[in-house]
């Protein structure tokens, strides 16, 4: 038995078997020798005469009876089954590497589990024939999960409604969710809880995984007849796609983990620290950007341009991103992907003058691409249509016009490395835009397998060695909205557009859900046009910025139809966020467990000296004062200073008065602000109010 001992959490990992098990995986314990002794499970009819582990790789050979964690054959299907014996194990602190094998099948089996604040767990096949091929149908961890934890939190979507909640009972048997679009997805995003029944956010034992992968995946939560739970999540692979020739090994992409006894919040917040970890992560303050997607669309007019970015350095934008219609034929969405150069038409004297404008306001400069793809009306795919992926013989279908670049293909893989880095070579340009917006579709490479997976490596390497080369320039994480959030995209980015809806009201759930995986400095979240362009809904520029305020803040808005009085009002939002910047962006996330037709949250301090927090009414209710807001992980022998944040253009409620406090603030303890909460004033349905927190 191997003991390792987390930021938070404590691992048992049981080494008797080939593959290791985790055995125990929750809140701190004094050995594993009780947990070997008090979880020894009695043999019952009906079943083997020994009991296979939910190891990390799940083997049905040692009689487990739910999905195996690897799935594979050789010629013939033979070895389809495989059964590993111990080799050797190695211990560096809390990281744990285990070596198996099978000499029956010759496969070598490699399983590296980490702790700190989170759990990560990864396994690596090879192949140890001499001659014979492996054909690899899937390989998966497997987490086991204690059986009080019986309710589900899991996520669904689609284009502009992103990682919306989805509760469900486990008692019994097994849901599972398998992703195909060669992307994160925004249907089946990899990321799922379980937790004791009525988990909240403080509330309950919760686990969560999540796999760090920007391509296809699967998760499975499964009970088995006996009892016990588990929790498996991988690489989803196409037949044929993964071969493993003799020497060759397949990693499985990291499985990141969490574990709270006190809530989802708590649970999440790791997440959060294993990100701000990571050596890449941004340490300057983050810039706020205006974009000009939904101002100008393809109008890439220069004045226009120009007197667009005069109004975002007057109300404190400190980035200016040219979206989508800059480059080759691209004067709408049917032509132009692939030729990444400035067009004459659009730019006639190239885009050093708007350049020049928007860095001389003392601004950064940044750049919508979309590299992965190709549109057939371009002059990259006349000359190389065999660089698309798709399979031969078949018309493949478009998606917005267009097709995906085979970056697999070395030749194509260089071709848009060289454009890329010429184009970031040659301009004063500090952020890029990355954007991809086609699903794979019976995608081949050029050997005529399917080339999801091969793609999706290449893609890691064109970034990793354009950072290389340009290590000034941050990356945001794009595909159509939110379907590429994954921390292993984040591995390589600076933050993720968290969805293409800017509708505040829908924005209050997407971004809860995004909040559950990622920090807020790293999720996209702009001010729209008072009109959603995806919805058509109208909303205050109050909502709208209480709504932006808690992420790596933007405007997309056409600012030049704005009046004076307006601009000051976009001003003082602007104001607002970048004097709360470090505590939105250093803080801890905080939810609050509300009725659905309220939403709370906010962010405190890690010393718990300050805080924020947002409340919104989404809809009407039976009553139209709501209820009071217990605001519980502030520091209960504290003092705190409430006072209410005014936001431009705020709309007072249907109440002929409003708290007492409300104007003058309230003086409490941690405690009794958990305990009796603080009564909000009677809201109109689809507005937001901030509370700001002092400890005094």
């Amino acid at each position: 038995m191997i003991h390792l001992r987390g930021a938070a959490f404590d691992v048992v990992v049981d080494l008797s078997h080939g593959v290791p098990a985790i055995v125990y995986w929750g809140a701190p314990i004094d050995g594993p020798a009780t947990v070997t002794s008090a979880l020894d499970r009695p043999l019952v009819f009906g079943l083997p005469d020994q009991i296979a582990p939910v190891s990390v790789v799940p083997e049905h050979a040692a009689g487990f009876t739910g999905r195996p964690g690897l799935l594979g054959h050789r010629r013939r299907g033979t070895h389809w089954a495989p059964r590993f014996e111990p080799l050797d194990h190695h211990l560096d602190g809390n990281r744990l590497v285990v070596a198996a094998h099978d000499p029956v099948a010759a496969l070598r089996l490699t399983t590296t589990i980490d702790v700190a604040d989170c759990l990560v767990v990864s396994t690596e096949l090879t192949n140890a024939h001499e001659s014979d091929r492996y054909l690899l149908d899937g390989l998966t961890v497997t987490l086991p999960v204690a059986e009080q934890l019986d309710e589900l939190l899991t996520f669904s979507g689609r284009w502009t409604r992103e990682l919306q909640p989805e509760r469900t009972s486990w008692a019994h048997g097994a849901m599972t969710a398998e992703n195909r679009r060669g992307r994160t997805s925004h249907e089946t995003p990899s990321l799922l809880f379980a937790g004791t029944t009525g988990f909240g956010e403080w509330g309950g034992e919760v686990v969560g995984a999540h796999l760090a992968w920007s391509g296809n995946h699967t998760w499975l939560a499964d009970r088995l007849g006996d009892g016990r739970r588990y929790l498996q999540l991988g690489e989803l692979l196409h037949p044929g796609e993964c071969s493993l020739e003799p020497g060759e090994s397949y990693r499985t992409p990291d499985v990141v983990a969490v574990w709270s006894g006190d809530g989802l919040t708590s649970a999440t917040q790791r997440f959060h620290r294993r990100l701000r970890a990571r050596p890449e992560h941004p340490e300057r303050p983050r810039p706020v950007l205006v974009n000009t997607w939904e101002a100008v669309y393809f109008d890439h007019d220069l004045d226009t341009l120009r007197d667009l970015a005069d109004r975002a350095a007057r109300v404190g934008a400190e980035r200016f991103v040219l979206d989508d219609g800059w480059f080759g034929s691209r004067r709408d969405d049917t032509s132009g992907l692939g030729d990444w150069v400035v067009s004459p038409e659009a730019h006639p004297h190239g885009l050093a003058p708007l350049i020049e404008h928007v860095t001389g306001l003392g601004m950064e400069f940044g750049i919508w691409v979309e590299p992965e793809m190709v549109n057939p009306d371009s002059d990259l795919y006349r000359a190389h249509p065999e660089w698309a992926l798709v399979t031969d013989g078949y018309e493949p279908p478009l998606g917005r016009n267009q097709l995906v670049l085979d970056l697999a293909r070395p030749e194509a893989f260089e071709h848009v490395l060289g454009q890329l880095d010429e184009l970031l070579g040659a301009h004063d340009i500090s952020f890029v835009k990355w954007d991809m917006n086609r699903d794979h579709i019976a995608g081949s490479g050029s050997d005529g397998a399917a080339g999801t997976h091969d793609q999706t490596l290449a893609l890691y390497r064109l970034l990793d060695e354009l950072r290389r080369r340009h290590p000034g320039v941050e990356i945001e994480s794009c595909s159509s909205g939110g379907a590429r959030i994954d921390h292993e995209i984040l591995r390589r980015t600076d933050r993720v557009w968290t969805s293409d809806c800017n509708d505040a009201l829908e924005r209050q759930t997407i971004q809860r859900g995004a909040s559950m995986l990622v920090p807020p400095e790293l999720m996209g979240a702009h001010i729209g046009p008072q009109r959603a362009h995806t919805t058509g809904r109208r909303h205050g520029l109050a909502f709208r910025g209480a709504t932006a305020l808690f992420g790596h803040l933007g405007i997309e808005w056409d600012l030049r139809s704005l009046g004076d009085d307006d601009l000051d009002a976009v001003a003082e939002v602007v104001a607002l966020h970048k004097r709360l910047r470090p505590l939105l962006h250093h803080g801890d996330v905080v939810r609050f467990d509300t009725d659905d037709a309220f939403v709370a949250h906010g962010v405190y301090a890690p010393n718990r000296t300050e805080g924020v927090v947002s409340f919104t009414r989404m809809a009407t209710t039976a009553s139209l004062t709501p209820p009071p807001l217990r605001l519980p992980g502030l520091d209960q022998e504290r003092t705190y200073r409430v006072e209410h944040v005014a936001l431009p253009y705020e709309r007072p409620g249907p109440g002929r008065t409003r708290p007492n406090w409300w104007e003058t603030g309230l003086v409490a303890t941690g405690r009794d602000l958990e305990r009796v909460g603080l009564q909000l004033p009677t809201l109109h349905p689809e507005t937001a109010v901030l509370l700001h927190l002092t400890a005094t």
